[in-house]
Parts: structure tokens; C-alpha cells; sequence
């Protein structure tokens, strides 16, 4: 099982596709690890060197003492490019991921080709709303969690429908380290990057789901109006759009990559 031991972190991550193609990295929502990117890494990975990882504190990656910030999250991708000797890669991310993604767009453009920006947000959520959840996780654990984390997760008839997938998603979720995703809360709670997306110059796709409480379609509409010459696709879909809308999700991708 494949690991990169980082400067604080270890990190674990999969690789899969043609060992000269280019490289098209995926980037986890909250609680989630890179299982989530099943379905995108099975099509993806026939044209493209698809390189999936969970961030520190989640996953089988190590959880070191937080709390964490997208800075952190953004260095971990970086030296984990490194350490696999890639120079620059496509970069999809969601939730957590897609803030992820805005800091190496800001941060490291050099090393981004492209970049997918998913169910995400300049800001999301409120400082208040992370502390209660942080304290509430630290002292109760996931499980109290999980079940109102799934409900943003997938709309009532995709939790209907498909009962396995969402069971499946959800024991991911409630097995998560507390800490890590603790750290991980703080990290989302500490970024706001509404005075720097106008500074992203990577060709940018920006996804977002209509029906997603968490990170609303109007906010995403609205980081894809600040970054010049974005483009902007709307799911019908919760936030794992991903998942919700798998088919239409990979369409999309697949076409701006190939664009």
C-alpha cells in the first residue's frame, strides 16, 4: 500500500492509468477518503495518470496534532507531487478539496494545467457552526455527525435509491479519526478566499449542485465569476456531486479536460 512520508504528515494515495500520461490529481471532501473518487478514477484512469490521495487526517493517512489549514492541505499536495516527481498536474477538488485547489491556484499556479473547483466555496459555513461541530465530534465522535453530514451529502431520493452507495459513504464518514477531522473543520473554518480568486489564472471549471445546502449553487456561480475565463456547470445533484450525478460529473470533467 503505497505511502509519502511528508515533513508532519503521512500521507496515502493510489495511482492508476498510463505511467506516461498526463496527471490528474483528485482532492477529498471533509470526512470523506479517496474512495469517493471510485467512479471518476475507473474512466479517468484510461486516458489519464490518475493519482488520488486522502488528506492528513483522514483515510490511512496520518492525523497529526491540528488544527490544520488549507495552507497545510495545499503544502501536503504539493510535496506529495514531489515526492511522486510530477511536475504539474490537473487538479479536481471538492468541499474541503475545491479550497484546496483555490490555495494552489493562488499559491502554486506553475504546477496546476488545469483546475476543477467542485461543490465548493470562497468561504463555507461560519466560524461558529465549525467550533460547535469541532467540540461536538471531539467529545461525542463521528457517529452524532454523520447521519446530518449525509443528509447534506445526497438529496432524499438518491438516499432512497441508492441505499448501498450512501451505507458505503457513510461508514466512511463515521470511521474517521476525530482529530483529523477536527483539524480538517478548523481548516475550512480559517479560509476565506474571497479576495483572491480574481488572482487565479489556470483555465478553471467550476461545478456546482443545485440542490446542495452546504455549498450553494449561487456561491459557486459567484467563485466562478471571479476567477477570469472560468467555466461554470451546474449538477442536478446534493454536494458529492461526484457521486450524486457520477455520470454527468465525468462528462464534464473529461470535456474541460480535453478542451
Amino acid at each position: 500500500m503505497p505511502f509519502a512520508n511528508l515533513k508532519d504528515a503521512r500521507i496515502h494515495y493510489q495511482i492508476a492509468g498510463p505511467e506516461h500520461a498526463a496527471v490528474l490529481m483528485f482532492s477529498n471532501s471533509l470526512g470523506a477518503d479517496l474512495t469517493m473518487w471510485d467512479a471518476q478514477a475507473a474512466e479517468m484512469a484510461k486516458t489519464f495518470r490518475v493519482l488520488r490521495y486522502d488528506k492528513r487526517g483522514h483515510g490511512q493517512s496520518s492525523a497529526p496534532p491540528g488544527p490544520y489549514s488549507i495552507e497545510n492541505l495545499g503544502r501536503d499536495a504539493l510535496a506529495l507531487l514531489d515526492f511522486l516527481h510530477f511536475d504539474q498536474v490537473g487538479f479536481c477538488g471538492l468541499s474541503i478539496g475545491g479550497q484546496t485547489g483555490m490555495w494552489l491556484g493562488t499559491n502554486a499556479p506553475e504546477r496546476l494545467k488545469k483546475l476543477i473547483l467542485s461543490n465548493t466555496a470562497a468561504k463555507i459555513g461560519t466560524n461558529e457552526s465549525w467550533n460547535q461541530r469541532i467540540d461536538t465530534v471531539r467529545m461525542e465522535g463521528m457517529k452524532v455527525v454523520a447521519s446530518a453530514v449525509i443528509e447534506r451529502w445526497f438529496t432524499p431520493g438518491f438516499r432512497a435509491k441508492e441505499l448501498d452507495t450512501v451505507s458505503k459513504i457513510q461508514r466512511v464518514l463515521e470511521s474517521a479519526n476525530p482529530e483529523g477531522y477536527a483539524g480538517c473543520c478548523a481548516a475550512v473554518r480559517d479560509f476565506d478566499a474571497h479576495d483572491k480568486l480574481s488572482g487565479i489564472r489556470t483555465p478553471t471549471l467550476l461545478i456546482a449542485g443545485t440542490h446542495d445546502p452546504a455549498t450553494t449553487a449561487t456561491e459557486g456561480r459567484w467563485v466562478a465569476g471571479q476567477i477570469p475565463g472560468s467555466k461554470y456547470v451546474e449538477l442536478d445533484a446534493a454536494h458529492l456531486s461526484n457521486i450524486e450525478a457520477r455520470d454527468d460529473f465525468t462528462a464534464e470533467i473529461s470535456k474541460f479536460l480535453a478542451s
